[in-house]
């Protein structure tokens, strides 16, 4: 058999038979034109990717999903924070407040912004004292949360440090009256000893629940006294 191609001719040619077979195929033409930027950029990806660099050709998808706003992002509620504050500064059971939202949902950015509220009001002539409140904070409440683990009490570290942290702003609130009677110490006295007493009435009532049954005054008494050294470091005695 015999085969001799020319441009688009073809020719059989049988041994057996001695017929010849000829015709024509008409193939249309085929133009690939690659251009030397796409043979430049393909050989580039092939490099990248031989030396496992192929990662920087990835291009990441746009994300669909709607950003959240900052708040949502920082986990601050503050609808929450200031249904907390009115159950710290209205302790009354009979106001209706569901007042142990403070305690089972524990949150950190409420209390923060309570302690340095205080602190920068507790800054007046004194600056140095804002890390040290911040510290009495964080180490109080520990060692709050500690007694009342020793006496059986099951509470978490973070719903102590919130508790404390609220309940610091009746202080805040009696610091103005403070300023406006400070030269009358007898009613100055007695504003300090109510704003004490609120602030350790609201931490108590709050941490120190039925389970601690007789043992109750072993965990409010350092709690009135942690309120007492609060109330010095902004009144300075």
């Amino acid at each position: 058999m015999q085969f001799s191609p020319t441009n688009g001719d073809f020719t059989f040619v049988s041994s057996t038979d001695a017929e010849e077979l000829s015709g024509t195929i008409d193939a249309p033409d085929i133009t690939l034109n690659i251009g030397p930027d796409s043979t430049r950029d393909t050989y580039a990806t092939t490099f990248l990717r031989q030396r496992g660099y192929g990662w920087l050709l990835e291009v990441e998808e746009d994300d669909t999903e709607d950003t959240k706003p900052l708040l949502d992002e920082l986990d601050i509620d503050l609808k929450d924070i200031y249904y907390k504050i009115r159950c710290v500064l209205m302790p009354m059971p009979s106001l209706g407040f569901n007042r142990q939202v403070v305690r089972d949902n524990p949150d950190f950015w409420g209390p923060l912004a309570v302690v340095l509220l205080f602190s920068m009001i507790s800054i007046y002539g004194q600056f140095r004292v804002v890390s040290w409140i911040i510290t009495i904070w964080i180490f109080g409440s520990l060692m709050i949360f500690l007694l009342a683990r020793v006496l059986g009490g099951e509470v978490s570290y973070g719903q102590v440090l919130g508790v404390i942290g609220y309940s610091l702003l009746p202080l805040i609130v009696i610091a103005p009256l403070l300023l406006v009677i400070g030269g009358f110490d007898i009613v100055s006295t007695l504003i300090k000893l109510f704003g004490v007493f609120w602030a350790a009435y609201s931490a108590a009532s709050l941490l120190v629940s039925d389970e601690f049954k007789t043992k109750k005054p072993l965990l409010i008494y350092p709690i009135f006294l942690l309120y007492i050294y609060f109330l010095s470091l902004y009144t300075g005695v």
